[in-house]
């Protein structure tokens, strides 16, 4: 019976991996000697959850236009010590808006003009400009409400009116989309604050058998009939909504409410602000660099080499395919961030390779190989986590406001960090195989 090693498992396995990801990387349309092929889209089914995924690359705003919304601020109710904390809040929540909503890289930046106070919102990829406008200008002012009867006079028809409660949107811990489990239509499951959750226990334990109106920016989403005392933290809104809408009314809940109200003053769909022969001439340099890594891997370290450069097409593929599957924007700096990335993955290979010239004069090759990884590791570890700490620092993931970056950078950032970690793995897992198979095998 055929024997197969350890390492050729490894490396058939890399190699289906990579055939995978070669496949995601294909253009959606292929000419194949003259026959046309069109890739399908990645399609999952998991219960009633259904995920369609198009896997063509999204380029950003420099390089494929999208939206320019411009809105103005009305900070009239608003002292004056405190309108500069309320822009800043309102840019925040914008943010954070976008954010959920799905769009990677978004600019959102203050301005003044003329005395007012404007916030700009960018967004790279974006043409449909109602939905992103919908989505960032309503207040999201939640409310809960109580049914107060109020009785006719002379036997008239008793009448109902609402009394606002202080549980609001403020609070909320989070928002999900559900599905109500009678009617199977999306619904809104909301999770209190500690506060929050013993202001709706005393809420319902006045309303027992009554109606407990939810109200969003003056229009009641639902009313529910109060059976018992809540005590748990947590509620369903209900309703009538599309699932679109659900996921849209979860995003406005979980970023908050908008301090002040805004208005769009204006709306643009922006084309791509570098020119396609600009576009030409960096690929081109980024394909001329990556020319010259490989040729100095293989003149510099020979068969070693060959086995770097294999690694670094492999790295290429697999970067190429996770951006797809990630839905990574790419822009200018995103495309520099990775071809430093590029020139970085050979670094590990070049630490292990220099290590493996010293170690073969003492030893054998197959415990020099070993032994070139191993005492390798520690240097590229800590050259590797250095550079994933500022890549983080760079795209500022907690939202701190004295780390705040703009689109661009976190772009370059987000692709540098994917770099570093993909060459992690081609660096060590892919390489090492590779030299175990070929190198330590064979002798």
């Amino acid at each position: 019976m055929l024997q197969i090693s350890a390492p050729l498992k490894k490396v058939l396995l890399i190699l289906v991996i990579t055939l995978v990801a070669v496949l995601i990387d294909l253009p959606k349309e292929i000419n194949f000697f003259g026959r046309k092929f069109t890739r399908p889209d990645l399609e999952l089914k998991l219960g009633r959850f259904e995920i369609k995924k198009n896997l063509d690359l999204t380029l950003g705003l420099d390089l494929a236009g999208g939206s320019h919304l411009v809105f103005e601020t009305d900070t009239s109710k608003i002292p004056d010590d405190k309108r500069k904390t309320a822009i800043e809040g309102v840019r925040n929540v914008i943010e954070k808006r976008v954010n959920l909503f799905g769009v990677s890289e978004p600019t959102v930046q203050t301005s003044e003009f003329e005395g007012r106070k404007r916030v700009i919102v960018e967004l790279p990829g974006v043409k449909d400009t109602q939905a992103a406008v919908s989505l960032i200008g309503k207040t999201a002012q939640l409310v809960f409400a109580e049914t107060v009867e109020i009785p006719g006079k002379a036997g008239a028809t008793p009448s109902a009116t609402l009394i606002l409660t202080d549980l609001t949107g403020a609070d909320l811990k989070s928002a999900d989309v559900v599905f109500d489990g009678e009617t199977g239509k999306p619904a809104i499951s909301i999770q209190f604050t500690p506060e929050g959750g013993e202001k709706f226990a005393k809420i319902t334990e006045r309303n027992v058998q009554k109606s407990l109106p939810i109200i969003l920016d003056d229009t009641i989403l639902s009313a529910p009939i109060v059976q018992e005392k809540i005590t748990g933290a947590s509620a369903q809104i209900s309703g009538s909504f599309t699932l679109d809408e659900a996921k849209n009314l979860a995003i406005q809940l979980n970023a908050g409410a908008l301090p002040v109200p805004i208005k769009l003053v204006e709306e643009r769909t922006v084309g791509a602000t570098l020119g396609a022969e600009s576009i030409q001439k960096s690929v081109r340099a980024g394909l001329i660099g990556v020319g010259m890594v490989l040729i100095f891997m293989l003149l510099a370290y020979g068969r070693l080499g060959l086995v770097a450069d294999s690694g670094l097409l492999i790295f290429g593929i697999l970067t190429l395919a996770i951006y797809k599957l990630g839905g990574v924007v790419l822009t200018l700096p995103g495309i520099a961030g990775f071809l430093l990335s590029i020139g970085m993955a050979v670094d590990s290979n070049i630490l292990i390779f220099e290590r493996f010239k010293e170690e073969r004069k003492i030893r054998p090759i197959p415990d020099a190989l070993e032994i070139s990884f191993g005492r390798a590791w520690d240097s590229i570890r800590d050259a590797n986590v250095a550079t994933i700490i500022t890549s983080l620092v760079l795209m500022n993931p907690l939202n701190f406001s004295f780390l705040n970056s703009s689109g661009p950078v976190r772009g370059f950032a987000m692709t540098l960090l994917l770099g570093i970690i993909i060459s992690l793995f081609t660096g060590i897992v892919v390489s090492r195989n590779l030299l175990r198979l070929f190198i330590k095998e064979k002798k």
